[in-house]
């Protein structure tokens, strides 16, 4: 079986923590691995933004391969602009698979620009089925936008709806994604299976504490809280931050650090993101300076250790559409403390594996860090749980639920 999995605006092997990297890149990447120890061939479609980069590379094992697709400046390009060059992508994979001489049975596309080339490309190849995952919904992001630079255009919902009518079927995270589908979107309840993000347990584990932090640089008895995630408005860092500043006013906890890994904190102030300049003045006026750290961009290979350093990950989002942070986190043994919203309500159990709190509230989640933070055996207990939970999440398990709808798709049975 042959799959095209289209991610159009970013790449699977991109860094992590950046403006538009995050937990679609891991699932990407990851289930096009375990895919090819299935068996699956697939290639994976991005748009080139560096042309230093060959356009073909083999970094996901398995005779797969990632795609760059010249189509536009091979530059980093805002996410607004890069409609304009849809045509172009769509154009180069079809040039590509003439090239190789190769029929894809399905495409998989994720986000909501990839749907609309996979659309294109179907009506290329005669009708090639589509399954499609959105990772966010635009209409969610609206419901939680404080500002309208923050809003999605008009574009993208259009866009989204437009998917909904044409794939043959939608992948929703969660339960709370696919009720959100039926009723923002009006979506074929028929056209909807729900199928979790899953996480590479060889790759995020429990690792001893006293050696992850050793290979971190942290002292043993620093209480560390972490956070790992793209630094923008709806991450909610700004109420962790409040938080912060509450349980050091508390004097409940001490030698305290927040460890902030995503975005570029040592650029320019003419290159510095609006959000991250917001998030270090705030810092500056709740005078933080020598409790949060930021460490910018962070390779999934260091991540494990970073996870296992940590007394306590924070999710703090408005808006998740599940949560890939907080699944490493707990496959990595640490409790999750998350905002009550989307996937994370979901994924994160609360006084199992962590705690729930509403989102924008400071002082509720400063009272749940007070709480673990000072009850060790809680959060060994609590770690534990979290362990044992992550590994119904494992790859393999998650991939033979996506190949079946698949199979479902091309009436087509691959060896497992």
């Amino acid at each position: 079986m042959n799959i095209a999995m289209i991610s159009y605006h970013t790449c699977p092997l991109a860094t992590l923590g950046g403006k538009d990297t995050g937990g679609m890149n891991v699932y990407v990447r990851d289930l096009t691995i375990t895919l090819g120890r299935f068996g699956i061939h697939v290639d994976v479609f991005t748009r080139s933004q560096d042309e230093h980069v060959p356009h073909i590379l083999h970094d996901l094992g398995y005779s797969n391969r990632v795609v760059h697709v010249p189509a536009g400046p091979e530059t980093p390009l805002p996410k607004r602009e890069l409609i304009n060059y849809l045509p172009d992508f769509v154009e180069g994979v079809f040039r590509f698979a003439q090239a190789k001489g190769i029929r894809y049975d399905l495409i998989h596309s994720h986000y909501w620009m990839s749907g609309l080339a996979a659309e294109a490309l179907s009506d290329r190849w005669g009708g090639v089925p589509i399954l499609h995952m959105f990772h966010t919904l635009g209409e969610m992001k609206n419901r939680i936008a404080r500002s309208e630079t923050e809003r999605e255009p008009h574009e993208r919902l259009e866009g989204e709806r437009r998917i909904l009518r044409r794939a043959d079927r939608i992948v929703a995270a969660t339960l709370a994604e696919r009720a959100q589908l039926e009723w923002l979107y009006k979506a074929d309840p028929n056209k909807l299976v729900v199928i979790p993000p899953g996480v590479d347990t060889s790759r995020f584990y429990p690792i001893p504490r006293d050696e992850a932090r050793q290979f971190i640089g942290i002292a043993p008895k620093v209480r560390m809280i972490l956070f790992v995630g793209r630094i923008e408005p709806l991450k909610g860092l700004e109420t962790l931050i409040q938080a912060v500043s509450c349980l050091r006013l508390q004097e409940t906890v001490e030698a305290l650090h927040l460890v902030v890994i995503g975005g570029d904190p040592n650029v320019s102030p003419d290159q510095i993101s609006a959000e991250m300049a917001r998030i270090q003045q705030l810092c500056n006026e709740l005078c933080l300076g020598k409790i949060v750290v930021f460490l910018g961009k962070r390779s999934q290979d260091t991540l494990p250790y970073y996870y296992s350093a940590a007394d306590v990950l924070v999710m703090p989002s408005h808006y998740e559409s599940f949560g890939m942070v907080a699944l490493e986190a707990m496959a990595c043994g640490i409790p999750v403390i998350a905002s009550q919203v989307g996937g994370l309500a979901f994924l994160v159990q609360d006084g199992l594996t962590g705690f729930h709190v509403p989102s924008e509230d400071p002082q509720a989640l400063c009272d749940k860090l007070a709480l673990l933070l000072n009850d060790e055996a809680l959060r060994i207990r609590m770690g534990q749980e979290a362990t044992r939970e992550a590994q119904k999440y494992e790859w393999s398990k998650i991939a033979t639920r996506i190949v079946e709808v698949y199979q479902a798709l091309t009436r087509k049975a691959p060896p497992l």
